[in-house]
């Protein structure tokens, strides 16, 4: 257990976890599901292919029994797609540096604003054997406060890309997997 009273469990066998992510997802995105590029289909067939990738694993976090949210990632290639749908150039040795892939990161509404995302993409993190991890934001999400936080956290923007033609261009973004000593936590 965290401080917060926050059970954090990690996966790497999406069988186990399939019906929680979907069932947060679901509740996260309720507004959106009439959207075909959020429907719970296309979160269903994106989550099945990532979960079939290198090094994919999940932490979900609990508040008793009740999942709150989750956070997952995968291990990219230097050759992988991710790199390849960049818009514009890369930084020097970027794709070359082991790095993961944070695809997912969702919390319910009633855990928001208490470090619980933060506490769940660090126990994700904690472990992992890459060097940097990058993620995809909407930046107009939350009128820009996903993507602030974001770089609060210490990302940096590096690129844009649109993963699928129904969904919107999106801000790539990178950080070393660990902060730097004295970095922003």
């Amino acid at each position: 257990m965290t401080p917060d009273g926050i059970a954090l469990r990690h996966s790497t066998v999406i069988d186990d976890v399939w019906s929680t992510m979907i069932e947060v997802y679901a509740d996260v995105r309720a507004d959106q599901l009439h959207l075909p590029h959020y429907s719970v289909e296309r979160f269903g067939e994106q989550l099945a292919r990532h979960a079939s990738d290198p090094g994919w694993e999940v932490v979900i976090g609990y508040d008793a029994d009740e999942p709150v949210g989750f956070a997952y990632a995968n291990t990219l290639t230097p050759d992988d797609r991710w790199w390849r749908r960049m818009t514009t150039p890369l930084p020097d040795g970027c794709t070359e540096t082991s790095t993961v892939a944070l695809k997912e990161i969702m919390l319910r509404k009633p855990w928001r604003g208490q470090g619980i995302a933060l506490l769940i993409h660090d126990e994700l993190l904690r472990d992992r054997p890459e060097e940097q991890v990058s993620l995809l934001v909407n930046a107009l999400n939350g009128d820009g406060k996903v993507k602030a936080l974001y770089e609060s956290w210490g990302y940096e923007p590096i690129s844009t890309q649109q993963p699928s033609v129904d969904g919107p261009v999106l801000t790539a973004m990178l950080r070393r997997t660990q902060p730097a000593a004295g970095g922003v936590e």
